[in-house]
């Protein structure tokens, strides 16, 4: 007769050991995936590899697309039960609020112009960092609580596991970031009328963009990476890099020798951050931003180009991060 207490013992074990991590989002993750199809004890160990985890899924466009939709609501669900959203538009509305507070209260366009600028100033450092927190550990995250390898080990393919967290965590974070920003907006137009709706919408289409960039960054960080201390010093440098060092080298450049229209252009849209910035101040004119930044908008980059390379900068590393998933092993 075993001891009641050594049973409880093997059961926490046995929760501990679960690949799925017990978590009740993840089991309903994992069935979901699962649910249409039964699979045999071969085909349970022929999925165990990546090439046949790949190619197991052959219900077409509509069934990749089913399981996009459930790892992004599972994710979405997951960061909600973290108050991963409620966190960020609380950030949002708090620094925001202050930004609108100390811009002055000029009235008419030029006052609604010199707040969105500062709003976009304030947006360039920190839609960024919330955005490689909030993604940093998408998929070496999901790898240590040990449910991931049980969503690889079904028959879906990696690439829409990589899509579905992605698209789960920008739920988040577009959210909050329109709830978080758009309160601002809403006393902005208050404040200044209903002129200054579009530059504001401006701003916060851009800011959207430039999030969901740094959040693919992110995501790409976690796919490369092997530990969550890895990632999040990655994600750290990453934020230094484009947020603050890029800025300064281009700067560098500018101030030693005068570039051309096309080199600028480079160092424009090799920064989703510059990218952001150039796309709302050239809707606001290059007075609003001042210093290098309104060097930056003076580029001569069309609307249509830079909403392009922030767009790129979305697609690009997702794309790469669902390549390179496929070599990970778990």
């Amino acid at each position: 007769m075993s001891d009641p207490c050594e049973r409880s013992a093997e059961e926490r074990g046995e929760a501990e050991t679960r690949p799925d991590g017990g978590h009740p989002d993840a089991t309903a993750a994992v069935g979901a995936l699962d649910g249409e199809s039964e699979v045999d004890a071969t085909e349970s160990e022929s999925t165990a590899t990546v090439d046949a985890a790949e190619t197991a899924t052959s219900g077409g466009a509509r069934e990749a697309l089913r399981h996009v939709f459930v790892v992004a609501v599972t994710e979405y669900r997951l960061a909600v039960r973290s108050r991963w959203a409620l966190a960020l538009t609380g950030l949002f509305v708090v620094f925001g609020g202050t930004v609108l507070t100390f811009s002055g209260s000029a009235v008419g366009p030029a006052g609604a112009e010199r707040v969105v600028a500062s709003l976009t100033s304030l947006a360039a450092y920190l839609v960024p960092l919330a955005a490689l927190a909030l993604g940093y550990d998408a998929i070496v995250g999901r790898e240590d609580e040990g449910w991931l390898a049980v969503v690889f080990s079904l028959p879906v393919r990696r690439s829409e596991v990589v899509a579905g967290t992605y698209l789960g965590r920008l739920a988040v974070l577009a959210g909050a970031t329109l709830l978080g920003f758009g309160f601002s907006g809403a006393l902005i137009v208050r404040e200044f009328g209903t002129g200054s709706l579009s530059a504001f919408l401006g701003f916060l289409g851009g800011t959207l963009a430039v999030g969901a960039a740094f959040l693919a960054v992110a995501l790409l960080l976690s796919t490369v990476a092997r530990e969550k201390t890895h990632a999040l010093g990655a994600a750290l440098l990453a934020w230094v890099w484009f947020v603050l060092v890029h800025d300064l080298l281009a700067l560098g450049i500018v101030a030693a020798a005068e570039p051309s229209d096309a080199a600028l252009s480079a160092l424009v849209l090799s920064n989703p951050v510059s990218a952001f910035r150039v796309f709302v101040l050239s809707g606001l004119g290059t007075t609003a931003g001042g210093g290098f930044t309104a060097v930056l908008a003076g580029s001569g980059l069309s609307t249509v180009s830079l909403a392009a390379a922030l767009g790129a900068w979305c697609v690009v590393p997702v794309a790469v991060a669902a390549r390179l998933v496929r070599r990970r092993r778990l």
